[in-house]
């Protein structure tokens, strides 16, 4: 039985291939045309998952797409007449679009794939909370699923047991958790549906000064951690932008520019929205505690890659296990929508104590032999060594302890945004400026962008408070007080982004200004080689952690060809690139 999800036509299009409940295959269709974010027609997602298991097109049992355009549409007018006469010229650029293209998706399928079997959608909703359940450890959970919008609802919550979820209760638009940090992202001067991250990110250097006015003026949040957004301050029902005047004047002025200056007010908002995001979820979740009385939690949706937030809830303690779907926007909901027609269509049974029928890992895309490297290295006149598994293990140890920063493509592509050791860039965090080193040299990003630590399963609590083992780089946690560095005279010298400079801890590469960190734990169960990787360093160097950032540039996907890793090492200031068995040094080039 194959079964194929489909995630297309607004941000992080994408492909899952399910065979007899088996997760085998997924990707986003950004990985393939190299535009990030890609809305399109996932084409060449779905051409990797079918060729990935010797299928064709006729193959397929069923083909889902993740959410129901009908619905989507109906919401759009409605929110258009309730809103006329304005919003016309928002009306006149999107409805064209909905009729030419968007509002016929089965067309789509059977034209574009030329498939002529069953075609079924599912509720946006349902599919996210299908890729949070039915991928978890879990027999029973609770769900919470939260994001912009999908037809109607902004969040959901309910209980998933065995092969069925049922959904409790819903928010509805235009009253978004996701919609009021995409706000913030906007008028803070980064692209929504992408520089969520980097709010994040900033939010540690800032005060939460403007969380009362947050709570005050812009939302009426309830215990239950539901609420409704006052709209006299926002645009995005009706307008081209998320923010109106109003939503100006009441935070202190205009829009930042992209690219424009960082003030203290910037970091300020930041860490003010952040806040109130955490607060909110957290509510959610006490109230889905007391509602389901479920022991564990699955979360989904793009407010649920907020890291910081996931920390909050696993710091709670209200449940036993708390599993994040790894990729939990809307590209994750391309296997959702498989796994729920599988189970709750199909009426399959499952087993969640059975590894084949849950998600084992994120390397769902794309891998590459060494016959393959090997041949475009030569091809290319590329110089390289070709090393056993434990010499390359030795070598690459040996660069990094001496500060080199490695270029690692190995084995499957990862799905989702997080780059978890296949396709990463690697570093020593021991090193006071390797943040600033990767940041302005090779990442091409902002400054106070912080990175990602990877770290040894048995060695993890040595270095951090963890109360979740998550292998997939979606909770921060503190680091231990034996880590720590205190630095509170120089927090009195510095301000906003100039905090970055302090080394507080004995791993600065890796802790942020707050002394969090997004942690990797990484098992040998999970992945082999760069366990062993982690475990050479940590036997010659005493340090079982490293620095691990996503391979790409600043505005590009994650590279997924090895044509594309040897293309971002030669556009940039890393010192080598290890692919496969193969060691390519810049100085040993022609």
């Amino acid at each position: 039985m194959n079964i194929l999800g489909i995630s297309a036509l607004y941000h992080d299009s994408a492909a899952c291939l399910v065979q007899n409940g088996e997760i085998i295959s997924a990707a986003q269709e950004e990985r393939f045309s190299r535009k990030k974010h890609d809305s399109s027609f996932p084409r060449s997602a779905i051409e990797y998952c079918l060729k990935y298991s010797g299928l064709k097109i006729d193959n397929l049992d069923y083909i889902v797409f993740y959410d129901k355009p009908l619905l989507k549409l109906e919401r759009l007018l409605e929110t258009y007449l309730h809103c006329a006469p304005a919003g016309l010229r928002s009306f006149n650029k999107a409805v064209p679009l909905w009729l030419k293209d968007k509002l016929w998706v089965k067309r789509h399928i059977q034209e574009e794939l030329g498939f002529g079997g069953k075609i079924l959608f599912a509720q946006h909703h349902q599919s996210h909370a299908a890729s949070a359940f039915f991928a978890s450890p879990y027999q029973e959970a609770a769900f919470l699923t939260i994001d912009g919008v999908g037809e109607w609802a902004t969040a959901s919550f309910g209980i998933g047991k065995g092969n069925k979820i049922k959904i409790l209760s819903e928010l509805h638009f235009p009253h978004s958790l996701g919609l009021l940090y995409s706000a913030f992202t906007y008028y803070l001067g980064f692209k929504v549906n992408s520089g969520e991250y980097k709010v994040m990110g900033l939010a540690p250097y800032g005060e939460p000064k403007y969380k009362d006015i947050i709570l005050s003026k812009l939302i009426d949040l309830k215990k239950d951690g539901s609420f409704r957004m006052n709209m006299k301050y926002f645009n995005y029902c009706i307008g081209l932008t998320m923010v109106n005047r109003k939503f100006s004047k009441l935070f202190g002025g205009p829009p930042r520019k992209q690219e424009a200056q960082l003030t203290q007010r910037h970091m300020d908002l930041a860490s003010s929205v952040q806040k109130v995001t955490e607060e909110i979820v957290l509510s959610m979740v006490k109230n889905i505690w007391q509602v389901t009385g479920q022991k564990n939690l699955c979360l989904s949706g793009g407010v649920a890659l907020n890291c910081v937030s996931n920390g909050r809830i696993s710091r709670e303690g209200l449940f036993d296990g708390v599993w994040v779907q790894p990729a939990a926007s809307d590209a994750g909901s391309a296997l959702g929508a498989a796994l729920l027609v599988w189970y709750q269509y199909l009426g399959n049974k499952r087993e969640a104590d059975s590894k084949q029928f849950r998600q084992q890992s994120a390397y769902l895309g794309p891998g590459y032999s060494d016959q393959y490297i090997q041949d475009y290295l030569d091809k290319e006149g590329i110089l390289y060594k070709k090393l056993n598994r434990q010499l390359l293990l030795e070598e690459v140890a040996d660069l990094i302890a001496k500060g080199k920063v490695i270029g690692w493509f190995q084995g499957r592509m990862e799905f989702g945004p997080r780059a978890l050791g296949n396709r990463s860039i690697l570093a020593d965090p021991r090193c006071p400026h390797m943040q600033s080193k990767i940041n302005s040299k090779i990442k091409l990003r902002e400054s106070f962008r912080p990175f990602a630590p990877s770290v040894l399963a048995d060695k993890a609590s040595d270095y951090f408070k963890l109360n979740e083992k998550n292998p997939y780089m979606l909770f921060t946690y503190f680091v231990t007080d034996r880590t720590r560095r205190n630095v509170s005279a120089q927090l009195r010298e510095f301000s906003g982004i100039e905090k970055k400079w302090i080394v507080n801890s004995t791993i600065p590469a890796v802790t942020h200004v707050d002394y969090s960190a997004r942690v990797q734990v990484v098992d040998e169960d999970m992945n082999p080689l760069y366990y062993q990787l982690l475990k050479v360093f940590d036997r010659k160097y005493n340090c079982s952690l490293l620095v691990n950032t996503s391979f790409n540039l600043r505005g590009e996907p994650i590279v997924c060809t090895p044509q594309e890793a040897f293309s971002c090492y030669v556009r940039t200031a890393l010192d080598c690139l290890v692919m496969g068995s193969f060691l390519i040094e810049k100085n040993k080039q022609k």
